[in-house]
């Protein structure tokens, strides 16, 4: 059994596969790479001066990967609660998770589709730290947030989820702050 499956690969998913998997989990995304992030130009991001989205995506994915999580190129077509944690159904079949985080943009369907309540406004209902009324489901970026579709907002959404999840994990609240002499060496520097 998987500890987070993400769904979807854009800043917010990416963002919480990072957290989750450099601190320890076993972390995998589901993701098709359709972001919108493609499309996109950063001079808004902090700490990016000028930036395509394709060459951040290709930094953000092989980051997230050089921390230990695993990307999977498949499509998720449900997601549904179990006594453990969640199944996640993709064109290849059935995943096991103990905790499931939501990162598909605008697209809700898969949130609701679980039972995760909404807000009137029709963003999914989350709590400060991105967990929906479902235990254990976190829901990030544009499917929470009324017209706040922002690259950075997302990829905060995101790091909130993984916090939350590592501070269940750990049993106390949980910070990831590094320090230099913390920083381990990435997936090319070891070998």
């Amino acid at each position: 059994m998987t500890d987070v499956a993400v769904i979807g690969g854009g800043p917010a998913g990416l963002s919480a596969a990072l957290f989750a998997a450099k601190n320890g989990l076993d972390t995998v995304v589901f993701d098709t790479d359709e972001t919108w992030m493609h499309k996109a130009h950063l001079f808004n991001y902090l700490g990016i001066r000028s930036l395509g989205g394709d060459e951040f995506m290709t930094i953000a994915r092989g980051q997230t990967e050089d921390r230990g999580a695993e990307l999977r190129e498949q499509q998720v077509t449900g997601v549904e609660s179990t006594d453990d944690g969640f199944t996640v159904t993709t064109d290849d079949g059935d995943h096991e998770a103990r905790y499931v985080v939501f990162a598909t943009g605008a697209k809700k369907d898969l949130a609701e589709e679980l039972g995760c309540e909404k807000n009137d406004n029709d963003t999914v209902d989350v709590d400060l730290s991105m967990e929906t009324s479902i235990e254990g489901a976190y829901a990030t970026g544009a499917m929470v947030r009324d017209q706040e579709w922002q690259a950075v907002i997302s990829a905060g959404d995101g790091a909130a989820a993984a916090l939350d999840i590592l501070s269940k994990e750990k049993g106390e609240h949980y910070h990831d702050f590094d320090v230099p002499d913390d920083v381990p060496p990435l997936r090319d520097e070891e070998a």
